[in-house]
């Protein structure tokens, strides 16, 4: 890592801009932070290859495909050993309705979000998939009325 791990200004910078517009030409970015493109070039491949960058992707519309429906669901388990818990994070991968799921430390160990086309499709959902996982013992589900700030950082 350059400077024992810190980014500099051009760095943080870089970042920032292709946080929100992945798309960016190298040239426009290189304006846009100050550096000739040779480079901005250069730092980008740089923090691509320290891990900073992890890859680039399409941002959808879930209200363009159908999917305006989120729950976020509250999660304990029956056994929250390392093969328990090992199992359920596994099984959890292989659900596409389930977009985001965090372990949590408190009530419940625990939460998804869930993103559907609608309430129904959300309660077969639930029944179907995320009750039958392994080791759920009881769910709480908490229905998003509006997203007010969403970022894919």
């Amino acid at each position: 890592m350059k400077d024992g791990g810190k980014l500099d200004r051009h760095d943080v910078e870089i970042l920032k801009i292709l946080n929100t517009e992945g798309r960016l030409p190298v040239t426009e970015l290189s304006d846009r932070v100050g550096l000739s493109k040779s480079p901005c070039q250069a730092r980008l491949k740089r923090l691509i290859a320290e891990g900073y960058i992890r890859g680039f992707k399409a941002i959808l519309d879930p209200q363009k495909l159908g999917l305006e429906q989120v729950v976020f669901v509250e999660i304990k388990l029956t056994d929250t050993t390392e093969t328990a818990l090992s199992e359920f994070n596994a099984a959890v991968q292989s659900v596409p309705e389930i977009e985001q799921c965090h372990m949590i430390a408190g009530a419940f160990d625990y939460l998804i979000k869930v993103r559907t086309k609608d309430m129904k499709s959300y309660r077969e959902v639930l029944g179907r998939v995320v009750s039958s996982l392994p080791y759920v013992g009881s769910t709480s589900t908490h229905v998003s009325m509006q997203s007010v700030k969403d970022v894919a950082f």
